[in-house]
């Protein structure tokens, strides 16, 4: 245990972090790590791998991604802003390699390979495209004559640009809802957002007309015919767990879903450790989000506010897009459940999230005096 009578920036951080929010982060990973036993195996004999190559492999990227959210945590609010800014960059560059000279996966080109080692740079692009825009916000906010609003819908522009060439309409939509949360929360004009909220509308069904495998998710989830096998084997599999499940390794679900690790995995949660099991899942993930938004409404900086607000929601709505489709209450979309699911990106991904999260929810009591002293003296109250 670290005294709060020491000092150094250990004993700072481990004072000044929100251990509620750290614990949590943990927790979440230590739960993602414990179901990939669960799901992996299955899918694993099935491609003719090692029983336990995606434990094994989910358990190398646990290392890092702790390492980076860590990391990330010690750094000071204007340092999050400057690694947000190189991270934004090296992924939008990275993303239009992708598109060039990255592999095709089930028609998309989302990922570029570094040897054996393949990178989906969209995941990263996320929370740092979610910290540019809140430091663009809050300088509109705090000089109304800079144009960051503006520059944050052109970010904005050219991220959906890119998003929607490789194409990828789920992360499209999850990117459009933070930023749009974002937005109303800088104050904007009801003029802006009813226009955007147009715009938004005539996008989507533009991309119902033109893309393809957009149409037919939506077709398949609004009448129910095509290949509809994977959604409804996860609700099946949520159906026959039942309250407290039918017992860890019992489940059929991974054995017949490919994406059973990944996409799926809260399917093979309910249905081996039950639906209580996964209300406290979503509890969890709640949890996190109105503790991040409570974070937000009591912050007076601007930047603070509005990137805690959007680094959560944009854990909080990926969840319901993940849980969303496996209780086939939304069309049927490739997206992970944070920190849960499988996959390298993602996991080391969100930890960035999580690290500027519990960076820019750090107490700084230093900062809150020297305010303070100032509010006094321009009150002309002597100083104590």
């Amino acid at each position: 245990m670290v005294s709060r009578a020491e000092r150094g920036a250990l004993a700072d951080w481990f004072w000044t972090i929100d251990r509620l929010f750290l614990i949590t982060f943990v927790l979440l990973m230590g739960i993602g790590f414990m179901l990939s036993f669960a799901a992996s195996p299955a899918v694993a004999e099935r491609i003719g791998l090692d029983s336990f190559h995606f434990v094994k492999r989910h358990a190398a990227f646990t290392l890092p991604a702790l390492a980076t959210m860590i990391g990330l945590s010690f750094l000071s609010p204007r340092q999050v802003r400057r690694a947000a800014v190189l991270i934004l960059m090296a992924s939008m560059g990275l993303m239009i390699l992708a598109l060039f000279f990255g592999p095709e996966v089930k028609g998309a080109h989302r990922w570029i390979n570094f040897g054996s080692l393949s990178i989906q740079p969209s995941e990263f692009m996320k929370p740092a495209f979610v910290v540019v825009c809140a430091w663009l916000f809050a300088e509109h906010a705090r000089q109304p004559d800079i144009p960051g609003n503006l520059f944050a819908i052109l970010l904005y522009i050219m991220v959906v640009a890119l998003l929607m060439v490789q194409p990828d309409f789920g992360q499209t939509i999850l990117t459009s809802v933070v930023w749009g949360g974002m937005f109303f929360m800088a104050g904007v004009p009801w003029l802006w957002i009813i226009l955007l909220a147009v715009i938004g509308g005539l996008g989507s069904v533009g991309a119902y007309y033109t893309m393809p495998h957009v149409a037919g998710r939506i077709d398949r989830f609004m009448t129910g015919e095509g290949d509809t096998f994977q959604v409804d084997t996860a609700r099946e599999a949520i159906i026959r767990g039942n309250w407290f499940g039918v017992g860890p390794g019992e489940g059929i679900v991974k054995r017949v879903i490919p994406d059973a690790h990944t996409d799926f995995i809260f399917s093979v949660a309910a249905e081996e450790f039950g639906i209580a099991f996964c209300l406290l899942l979503v509890a969890i993930f709640a949890f996190l989000v109105l503790r991040g938004l409570n974070h937000a409404y009591r912050d007076r900086n601007d930047f603070n506010r509005f990137a805690v607000a959007g680094l959560v929601l944009q854990i909080g709505v990926q969840s319901m897009i993940n849980i969303g489709v496996n209780l086939e209450l939304l069309p049927a979309k490739g997206m992970t459940l944070p920190l849960i699911s499988y996959g390298g990106s993602s996991m080391v991904a969100i930890c960035v999230t999580a690290g500027f999260i519990l960076a820019l929810t750090r107490h700084r009591p230093e900062k809150r005096s020297q305010a303070r002293r100032l509010f006094r003296s321009m009150q002309g109250v002597p100083a104590e």
